[in-house]
């Protein structure tokens, strides 16, 4: 039992912190902040936060919407729930990468509540990139499997945070990342092989080629972690900025490769 609740416990706490979605305080009593085990349910926390936007997709679906303004709501849905957390993440490091000339400068202009360019084109790109990829996949699949397709993608994408939040050393002591702990190994592995798991699980549920589901897992293995070396690179570890790109790029990724093969 004691298994059971500390889980449910870790569920709570991985939604509060990828969300905005508000949580009993029930499992936050004596919580100290830190999410070192916690991060082993960020994959079901991720199909938890992304379930509107699949009921979305899988209703209008249903409905006879178009795949186009379907596609729109789902992406809107998500960014409701979430917060936009993932897309600041994403516009912070591309401005911090692409106008840093060193990492202390690169820091700088990532810890810059501001948009620039780089932010701006590449949130311009993120929505773009997955509104067209579900878009042209929509039509293809039954409108149930169109909403486990976005689940299982929730799912990848959460588990490729914590291996860059785990891979990397923090690149400041303040940062939220830093303040949130060291993500423990064994909750890596959880997280990791759940993650695996369920996206393996939700794919074939919904029909989706095997062939798609390869390229799919191709996808990730290649960016997520060449973003992380990319960031290992300009800032000698992760940030709170980079674990919420890391989540957008991984979801792109997944989505393109769905969007060539299915």
């Amino acid at each position: 039992m004691a298994y059971i609740r500390d889980l449910f416990d870790d569920v709570a706490r991985s939604v509060a912190f990828l969300s905005r979605v508000p949580m009993p305080s029930r499992h936050f009593l004596d919580h100290d902040g830190r999410l070192s085990r916690a991060v082993r349910a960020f994959p079901l926390a991720g199909i938890l936060i992304a379930f509107p936007a699949a009921v979305s997709a899988a209703l209008l679906s249903a409905l006879g919407a178009s795949s186009l303004f379907t596609a729109f709501v789902v992406v809107a849905v998500q960014v409701l729930v979430t917060g936009a957390l993932h897309e600041d993440g994403l516009s912070d490091t591309a401005d911090g990468f692409g106008g840093g000339r060193d990492r202390e400068r690169t820091l700088a202009i990532m810890k810059d509540s501001r948009i620039g360019t780089y932010g701006a084109v590449a949130l311009i790109l993120s929505f773009g990139f997955r509104v067209s990829a579900i878009a042209s996949f929509l039509p293809l699949l039954t409108s149930v499997g169109a909403g486990f397709v976005l689940l299982a993608t929730a799912a990848l994408s959460r588990a490729a945070m914590v291996w860059h939040w785990s891979r990397l050393p923090p690149a400041r002591s303040d940062g939220v990342a830093a303040a949130a702990g060291v993500p423990e190994a064994g909750a890596v592995s959880v997280a990791l092989g759940s993650g695996t798991v369920l996206a393996l699980l939700l794919f074939f549920a919904a029909g989706v080629p095997v062939v798609a589901v390869l390229l799919s897992f191709a996808a990730f293995a290649l960016v997520v972690p060449g973003f992380g070396r990319i960031a290992a690179r300009k800032l000698g570890g992760h940030t709170g900025d980079t674990i919420g790109a890391t989540q957008q790029l991984a979801e792109i990724a997944v989505l393109g490769a769905l969007a060539l093969a299915i």
